[in-house]
């Protein structure tokens, strides 16, 4: 698979540097359109198996991920990887932990941590990054 999102692909979010990246809720079916070539699962248990590669991220609901070295890690992957796949970012609702994912690409992407959460909560859904502990997260992530 090859090629980036369509920029008004449902749930698609569009960084400054130009990369697609698409955010969605597993709870939702799969959008119509072309599947993900690479994938980052934020769930409290593991995932069921895709026909395309992923990730998981331990990552329960409303809260942060359980090994946060990891999440940095596997967060820049994905953010390599936009720049010519398409990547999802999904967890079980698709607000709360992937809009804080999303605002962490964003920081990885040049927006200042302080203004990702607001970026995010504009350009994707204005309920992302649902507890005061995930905005820290984004205010504290490196890029």
């Amino acid at each position: 698979m090859s090629g980036t999102w369509a920029p008004a692909g449902v749930g698609v979010l569009k960084l400054p540097s130009g990369r697609l990246v698409r955010g969605r809720g597993l709870r939702h079916p799969l959008p119509d359109g072309p599947r993900p070539a690479f994938a980052v699962y934020l769930l409290g248990k593991e995932p069921p198996a895709v026909p395309w590669e992923a990730r998981w991220l331990r990552w329960p609901d409303f809260w942060l991920p359980s090994d946060r070295s990891a999440a940095r890690e596997v967060l820049r992957e994905a953010w390599e990887r936009a720049e010519s796949e398409r990547v999802e970012i999904a967890c079980g609702g698709g607000r709360g932990r992937t809009g804080t994912a999303l605002a962490c690409l964003a920081v990885l992407d040049g927006v200042p941590n302080s203004q990702a959460v607001d970026y995010v909560r504009a350009n994707y859904s204005k309920h992302a990054v649902e507890t005061p502990w995930q905005r820290r997260f984004v205010a504290r992530f490196p890029n």
